[in-house]
């Protein structure tokens, strides 16, 4: 229910206008801003459509959540932007939101992930104690979002035990949080916290970085020429062939990561090189068809084949590099999967250019690792899955 004010403005027609009492024009407006497109298409039909929502009152909001179901990332933008100018002058004009409905829908985990993440931060608003408490049970959330909160919360009650000199405490709630945590950089925060509390943590397991590896190389970059030039590893992997490489023949050898992040680096067996290409080729083994992601970090120039099917390129050099920096929507094959990695360096020679180098792992969509099960493991690690 509306406060005093708000209904006045209500009947003025200045909140709500023509939307009040006609759901069919909500839902068209939805449907309009559903149907925007990359390079504007639908915008203009999107703008008016936007302006109706926006000027609703708090029972719009509800079918605004519900219509960012399977809804692209641009309709996304335009509908919580309209959930945001409601809210706003709704709660600005001292009315209120539909708590019970509102709480419903962040406990339906079918919802948008980010529906329900904006519907988590509309109950905080209006409600922050039960919200609090709900946070509490969503530490599997197949929301990245809230599962990140949910950890969040866990991580600070660690330093609360901490603070007062329970170690065991801390430690027993840093290891519950580590295992719902599939953010990479919250997993380092909890791991490092972890490793000073007495407990290290193997990231290289923890994670599921690809560890055993074929390389080959160098191959020429001088002008930066590899990202486009199709070397023989592109057109078929034969680990018994010798090439003609950057500086004479070149085959295949082994490499074992042992970076506890799970980086090839290329430095390693083949020296500080500029203006060089290289590659890598791991077998990844499945035990059924299942949609993946591969997630590489690094600052190089790369491409990633997959079954000899392009993935995802990026012709960039000497940008900040972090985990899971490129997550690749992928699909296996059950048996074995071949992944190949092309990685260049240029010929820049400060000495914040010296890095040469990837990491790569393969999850599920929320960034759970799954391991090859030609390790002998099954596809699951020491994090728990929901």
């Amino acid at each position: 229910m509306i406060g005093h004010f708000a209904r006045i403005l209500v009947i003025f027609g200045l909140i709500g206008g023509a939307l009040a009492g006609q759901p069919q024009e909500i839902a068209d407006s939805i449907r309009a801003i559903r149907s925007v497109g990359p390079e504007g298409r639908g915008n203009a039909a999107a703008a008016a459509a936007w302006k109706k929502l926006a000027a609703g009152d708090a029972t719009i909001l509800m079918p605004i959540l519900e219509g960012m179901d399977d809804a692209n990332d641009l309709a996304l933008n335009w509908l919580r932007a309209a959930v945001d100018s409601v809210t706003g002058r709704v709660l600005g004009a001292g009315g209120s939101l539909p708590l019970h409905d509102l709480g419903m829908f962040l406990l339906d985990t079918r919802h948008n992930p980010r529906a329900r993440r904006l519907d988590f931060e509309l109950l905080t608003r209006i409600d922050a104690a039960t919200a609090d408490k709900l946070l509490a049970g969503m530490l599997n959330d197949p929301s990245t979002e809230i599962r990140y909160d949910a950890v969040q919360k866990v991580i600070h009650q660690a330093g609360q035990s901490l603070a007062a000199s329970n170690k065991v405490g801390a430690t027993l709630l840093f290891q519950q949080a580590l295992n719902s945590a599939r953010d990479a950089r919250q997993i380092d925060d909890i791991a490092q916290q972890l490793g000073k509390l007495g407990q290290p943590v193997d990231t290289l397991k923890l994670f599921g970085f690809l560890t055993e590896w074929k390389i080959i190389g160098p191959f020429d970059n001088r002008g930066r020429k590899g990202f486009d030039a199709v070397y023989p590893p592109e057109q078929k992997i034969d680990l018994a062939a010798e090439y003609e490489g950057n500086a004479g023949k070149v085959k295949w050898r082994d490499y074992v990561v042992t970076q506890k992040y799970g980086k090839v680096d290329m430095n390693q067996p083949y020296g500080k090189l500029k203006d060089v290409t290289a590659y890598a080729m791991a077998d990844f083994f499945s035990d059924r068809a299942q949609s993946v992601e591969l997630r590489l970090g690094g600052k190089n120039s790369w491409k990633v084949w997959l079954n000899s099917n392009l993935l995802f390129g990026r012709d960039e050099y000497h940008f900040n590099s972090e985990i899971d920096q490129y997550p690749m929507p992928a699909q296996l094959q059950a048996g074995r999967n071949t992944i190949l990695v092309k990685v260049c360096q240029n010929e820049q020679t400060e000495e914040w250019t010296v890095e040469w180098d990837f990491q790569l792992r393969v999850t599920d969509a929320l960034g759970t690792p799954i391991l090859s099960t030609a390790t002998g493991r099954d596809t699951s690690t020491s994090i728990e899955r929901p």
